[in-house]
């Protein structure tokens, strides 16, 4: 997809050239560059839609014709939140912080009642931020690798969808965070090949089941939250004074 933009510096027409699967970067001859958020999986999505400017004939097409524009309108709404979690990522906000905004950004995108990113610490996944669940269990969640549905992700570095969570026997109840409310989970692993850096969960209390689209989306949100990791990790590495 031609992404067209104009140079914030000189306001000339800035060349597009893809660097990944959900990134665009942005040149201009002045110098000056960008990246911008765009997935190859979205191709025609016209961002000044809104409404539907046509009325169809017939109640079986309209049908078909209604869920084609809602799905529309709600891709170039996944741009706009991934574009704002890249700026996060690339800014200079301390993790938790960046963290704490994706949980809130994710969970009013997808319309769930919690997103909570785990991270690992000391061989266990620690809950480092979420949107839902009381504030002040933050630090103080602690999952072993293998330990529950999270753990049995992180294990096997494969993500889990679940429509009612409680029914599948690697389920385990955390009594502090009331999860016996909520019915379905979907559970990411935030890693590259080599190793896990955490987990991001989304739950709901209706027992809905998550789409393909739905998991494309949060696979891009950890492979956003995995940079964000790496990157202050790198920042606090060059921080640290050299050993004699």
């Amino acid at each position: 997809m031609q992404l067209v933009a104009r140079c914030r510096k000189c306001g000339r027409v800035m060349k597009s050239e893809r660097v990944d699967s959900y990134r665009v970067k942005m040149t201009c001859s002045c110098g000056f560059s960008d990246f911008r958020t765009i997935t190859e999986k979205i191709k025609t999505v016209n961002p000044f839609y809104h409404k539907a400017g046509f009325t169809p004939f017939m109640e079986s097409e309209k049908g078909k014709m209604v869920l084609t524009m809602q799905k529309a309108n709600r891709e170039h709404l996944e741009i706009i939140s991934l574009e704002e979690i890249s700026m996060l990522v690339s800014s200079d906000f301390p993790l938790p912080q960046v963290l704490q905004r994706v949980c809130e950004k994710v969970a009013n995108q997808l319309k769930v009642s919690i997103c909570s990113i785990y991270l690992m610490n000391e061989g266990q996944l620690v809950l480092s931020a979420t949107h839902g669940f009381d504030q002040s269990f933050i630090g103080k969640i602690r999952i072993n690798i293998g330990e529950g549905i999270t753990g049995a992700v992180a294990k096997d570095k494969q993500y889990i969808s679940l429509t009612n969570a409680s029914l599948d026997p690697r389920y385990k109840n955390f009594p502090e965070l009331q999860e016996e409310k909520y019915n379905s989970m979907l559970s990411f692993p935030i890693a590259d090949k080599q190793e896990v850096f955490g987990i991001i969960n989304l739950n709901s209390t209706s027992m809905k089941t998550f789409t393909s689209d739905e998991i494309y989306f949060i696979s891009i949100i950890a492979n956003l939250i995995l940079t964000a990791v790496k990157l202050r990790q790198h920042v606090a590495s060059r921080k640290k004074p050299a050993s004699n």
